[in-house]
């Protein structure tokens, strides 16, 4: 990871500082930037826009909360605090496209911040992608995942709730995997456990936790890696596959990882 850390990334303040403004804002989320795992995701995800010379920055410690695990948790009035900031910081430096590799801020920013002032164009990370690759800025390879058998699970936040599936199955298909279905996929997803703040409490008493449910599910495909396009699903899966796969064969690992993987980035 020396590479990812040498690499420069400009906060807003600083291109504003030069009178300039970048072509988009990269909205790094909470779990990207303080979770261990959800960092390596966020500098796959900074390598691959490095390369496709992408002007892009940061809001660095401007940048708060959304808000997400707030109002879904019940707690509107805290929700309406930290999004009506972020909506003055983002407004104050005239932002018009945001890219997040997080389906939470991805709904939240896109669907919510509107009726607080907050009207942005708003990309999850595989459609930026996917984006890169149409406009010929970027070139995906099968690289090491060629033939490999991978499953793909979808986030809530990206599929059901905002009707994206195929993004991320189309960066998947140009790596040249075979791509196998869960059961439940697409419109018919399970969730992978962590949504509406279940991601920062422990699970009711109940039968079985969710995401394990949702892991043998993935295990029943016989997957070499489950692709995720969400830093909660990945940690939930990747919990779940710990549980499972007692062997350490199957991976879980970010769309956006495999892709600057096979490119050896």
């Amino acid at each position: 990871m020396a590479e990812a850390e040498a690499i420069k990334v400009p906060t807003m303040a600083e291109y504003m500082a030069e009178g300039k403004k970048p072509e988009v804002l990269f909205w790094v989320g909470c779990a990207g930037s303080f979770d261990d795992r959800a960092k390596k995701i966020t500098k796959a995800f900074v390598k691959l826009l490095t390369k496709a010379g992408v002007d892009f920055a940061v809001l660095g410690t401007e940048e708060s909360c959304t808000g997400d695990p707030a109002k879904r948790s019940g707690n509107e009035f805290l929700f309406q605090m930290q999004a009506v900031t972020n909506i003055e910081v983002l407004n104050g430096y005239e932002i018009e496209k945001i890219v997040t590799a997080c389906p939470h801020c991805f709904n939240t920013i896109k669907n919510e911040y509107p009726e607080l002032g907050g009207n942005y164009e708003v990309l999850h990370h595989t459609q930026f992608l996917k984006s890169l690759l149409e406009e010929g800025k970027l070139k995906v390879e099968g690289g090491k995942f060629k033939g490999k058998r991978i499953t793909f699970h979808d986030p809530c936040y990206l599929g059901r709730a905002n009707n994206e599936y195929e993004a991320p199955r189309d960066l998947l298909r140009k790596l040249e995997v075979e791509l196998v279905e869960m059961r439940k996929c697409k419109k018919n997803g399970l969730c992978c456990g962590a949504g509406g703040g279940q991601m920062f409490k422990e699970p009711e008493p109940g039968n079985k936790d969710v995401n394990i449910e949702r892991t043998e599910q993935a295990i029943e495909t016989n997957p070499e890696v489950i692709a995720a396009g969400c830093p909660f699903c990945n940690t939930m899966m990747t919990d779940g596959v710990k549980g499972k796969d007692k062997e350490g064969k199957i991976e879980v690992k970010d769309v956006a990882e495999m892709i600057a993987e096979a490119d050896e980035l």
